[in-house]
């Protein structure tokens, strides 16, 4: 086994963009963009997503600065443990890896779902379990096969969506299905605003939840060709590609199907005979929409495990390297790939699934904890960016010495951090009215083990948030080459 300095730099910027892209269009589009139509009305619907697309808009561009500036495989935790507080990176590292350790299991539960569909008599376990093998198989090659299936399997996501919007529109004029519906349903009822603003706040918390996964290009970094370009980049290319598709999506399926339709309720992936894309697909005259979104449904689970397991190895990885998790997890095989970080997360990965099979109170108590740990991880990178531009102003730098800058500092982190805090608010308020406190804790789970994990690591090290002058912001380039020079000085003395 090499060690932890071998990672390869495989990934490009073609790469980066279809990751990012493929993290965030998946069943939350797909699915439950109809649901948020159905609650908000399709101008409520509309304000929501635009307003959570301009919040996850700010959080890549302070993303893409540290990133650029700071390109490692930690990403976001190791911001927060350099520029806030070791106790706070320590906390978002395992919230993180928790969180798509547990989404794992959920995304291999669903892929058994999407097949039923056409093998209702298999045994779900066996598509389960074959498609975890097969997300391990990727991820154990090298990073460059995990890059390339991702990036085929967004491919196919995106095409979808072009293709979608292109009969849309034809379908909203009145060239396919028949009858022309224009903008006649953004003035049915109660629309276009259905229950004000609490129902567009609660649509907020769909609509974050669907662009969940953005923050994986961080994450990507450390094993990046080129990162000072090609974060960049990739970063301009994914916010206005995922804004359109989000944003027009949610216009066409509004235009051409009435917010009280009932068959705009469904959720889940299992939905599928009654997702918004079907829908519409069928208006069309497209006889085979059901088993052509149900194809590109199973995609988008599969890339989902797929993120997921290289999000939650690479985590292991750096809380390893960190000496935050054992260090077993920091060793790299000779192909650049963390095998034991891979290993360890299967394992959570399968006993999580086994637990919804052979105990479903004990699986449902883990999707909840993790429910809300993306949110979070939001929260830190809207802070660490905060905390890393004050302390390059307050030791002397000067802004042109980064390669990438975000725009509308210190307007976009706090823009971020409110919205976040909103939303995580926001995750279900009724529980509050109603004074249902079993509920609370199940949605809102997240919340106290972050601090309990904080709270351990402050206790038991004693640790202060760092002053700015004395924040760490050695380059990544010069203390690469810094430890290199104390590494050939040690062997001169030991060998001359």
């Amino acid at each position: 086994m090499a060690e932890k300095n071998t990672m390869k730099r495989s990934l490009k910027t073609r790469h980066l963009s279809m990751i990012a892209l493929g993290g965030s269009i998946g069943t939350g589009l797909f699915v439950a963009s109809g649901s948020a139509i159905s609650t908000a009305g399709p101008g409520g619907a509309l304000v929501a997503y635009l307003g959570i697309g301009l919040m996850v808009y700010f959080l890549m561009t302070s993303l893409g600065e540290m990133a650029t500036y700071l390109p490692v495989t930690g990403s976001f935790a190791t911001y927060a443990r350099r520029f806030v507080d070791p106790a706070f990176g320590f906390a978002m590292g395992w919230n993180y890896w928790f969180n798509w350790a547990i989404t794992l299991a959920v995304d291999i539960s669903t892929v058994a779902l999407v097949l039923k569909f056409w093998f209702p008599h298999v045994p779900a376990w066996v598509f389960s379990l074959s498609a975890l093998l097969l997300i391990f198989l990727i991820n154990a090659l090298s990073v460059k096969s995990f890059g390339e299936a991702e990036y085929w399997m967004a491919l196919i996501k995106v095409v979808t969506v072009i293709v979608f919007l292109a009969i849309g529109l034809l379908t909203i004029f009145g060239i396919l299905g028949g009858h022309a519906t224009y903008l006649e349903n953004f003035t049915k009822g109660d629309a276009p605003f259905v229950g004000g603003i609490p129902t567009i706040l609660s649509v907020f918390v769909v609509a974050g939840f669907s662009f969940q996964g953005t923050e994986l290009i961080g994450i990507t970094a450390g094993e990046t060709k080129d990162p000072e370009k090609s974060l960049p980049k990739a970063i301009k290319q994914v916010f206005w590609r995922i804004l359109l598709f989000y944003i027009l999506s949610i216009f066409v399926i509004a235009c051409i199907i009435p917010y009280t339709s009932p068959n705009l309720l469904g959720s889940e992936a299992s939905d599928i005979a009654i997702s918004p894309f079907t829908l519409v697909f069928k208006r069309a005259g497209l006889a085979s929409a059901a088993s052509v979104m149900n194809a590109v449904i199973l995609t988008s689970v599969l890339s989902a495990a797929n993120s997921g397991m290289y999000a939650s190895t690479r985590m292991l990885y750096a809380l390893g390297i960190d000496g935050d998790a054992p260090k077993m997890f920091a060793r790299v095989n000779s192909r650049g790939i963390p095998i034991f970080a891979l290993i360890g997360t299967t394992i959570i990965g399968l006993l999580t699934f086994l637990a919804s099979i052979f105990g479903n109170q004990v699986y449902t108590f883990l999707v909840s904890a993790s429910g809300l740990t993306g949110f979070i991880a939001w929260i830190g990178i809207a802070v660490s960016h905060y905390r890393f531009r004050r302390a390059f102003k307050a030791q002397g730098h000067d802004l042109s010495e980064l390669k990438y800058k975000a725009k509308w500092f210190p307007f976009g982190p706090l823009l971020a951090l409110v919205l976040c805090i909103l939303v995580i608010i926001g995750q279900d308020i009724q529980s509050f009215k109603d004074f249902n406190w079993q509920a609370i804790g199940v949605s809102y789970m997240s919340v106290p083990l972050f601090i309990i994990l904080y709270a351990y690591y402050k206790i038991k090290y004693k640790t202060k948030v760092i002053p700015l002058d004395k924040v760490d912001l050695t380059p990544h380039d010069k203390k690469k080459k810094s430890m290199l020079t104390i590494r050939s000085n040690i062997r001169r003395k030991l060998f001359h």
